[in-house]
């Protein structure tokens, strides 16, 4: 059927899309681009998980400089090296002789990082957003993951529908990295709050309380949230299959305390945190699902934690078309 010059007009007003990083997160973010319709290119150090978005309509690329001439480059990897190394190293995002208009990183890195990308990015005539998330794959799955963005409010303006795409809201935090300070803040709140989390239900068992009832209890409760309702399965049925990892969540820790160092705001609740954060690392759980705090909070009363095999209700069910 011969294209109509309305549907060529919204075609070349419609933003073509590169993606970088296609883990757990970044697939499942790059999915959603695709169902609404955009035309997009991925590519991943390992490209075979990149491929399956094949399979939705979009393009792989072998490496982030094939993604260039993107109008809008959406990035989500691990840490601030990995950020470093998609934009500047070897086959980098920004080593040949192009760039793309906007990009926008979803990752979990440091201030000074984004700050040193985000210069690297305007020398090249680029715009740069911070834009990190809130959530996990099954939390994108129910559409309620959040992201926190700061950089040019008018940047911000033009990637807000893309954005939005992904869950139940975008916020814009500010100009320059405060995204990234929002991001680090939510995610030492999530450290303090799992260990706490794990050390009472450990209480509650060790007299005499399952889990399940525990749980059930405290998620009906004006305290109860839709963290400790998503996590309670884990915690009842002892399934580590990550979702988050303890080594990074360490990592957010850690970035988080240097914060606090640096604007001279005291996190002792933070810091016992890292600590147990870092104990459980050091015990073998560092690719696991952070849960696995409860195993080291069981390991730590003095006995053998069993799977209670209930059925529990992560309050994540799916998004209906």
């Amino acid at each position: 059927m011969p294209v109509s010059p309305e549907e060529e007009r919204m075609a070349a007003a419609t933003p073509t899309v590169g993606w970088i990083g296609t883990g757990r997160m970044g697939y499942q973010l790059a999915l959603r681009l695709c169902r609404v319709g955009y035309d997009l290119t991925a590519c991943n150090r390992t490209r075979a998980k990149a491929e399956p978005l094949a399979e939705h309509g979009a393009h792989i690329a072998d490496a982030p400089a094939d993604l260039a001439d993107r109008d809008v480059v959406f990035i989500m990897v691990a840490a601030d090296k990995d950020l470093e190394a998609v934009i500047c190293g070897p086959g980098g995002l920004l080593t040949g002789d192009r760039a793309p208009g906007i990009v926008v990183d979803s990752s979990t890195v440091s201030t000074a990082a984004s700050a040193r990308i985000r210069a690297v990015v305007e020398d090249r005539g680029a715009q740069f957003l911070a834009a990190p998330v809130s959530g996990n794959p099954k939390v994108i799955a129910s559409g309620k993951l959040t992201v926190a963005a700061s950089g040019p409010r008018a940047v911000f303006d033009q990637v807000e529908p893309m954005l939005a795409a992904w869950g139940r809201s975008v916020t814009y935090v500010g100009e320059g990295e405060v995204a990234r300070l929002v991001k680090i803040a939510h995610n030492v709140f999530l450290g303090v709050v799992a260990e706490s989390l794990a050390e009472i239900t450990v209480l509650a068992e060790r007299g005499g309380v399952s889990r399940a009832t525990f749980l059930g209890f405290l998620n009906d409760s004006v305290l109860g949230s839709a963290f400790s309702r998503y996590k309670s399965p884990a915690l009842v049925n002892l399934d580590f299959h990550p979702t988050f990892t303890s080594a990074l969540l360490r990592k957010d820790l850690q970035l988080g305390l240097a914060a606090g160092e640096q604007l001279g705001v005291p996190m002792p609740l933070a810091a016992a945190a890292d600590m147990l954060v870092a104990q459980a690392v050091g015990g073998g759980y560092r690719d696991d699902d952070f849960a696995t705090l409860v195993l080291e909070q069981a390991r730590r009363s003095g006995y053998q934690i069993e799977p209670e095999n209930e059925p529990v209700d992560d309050g994540l069910a799916p998004e209906t078309a």
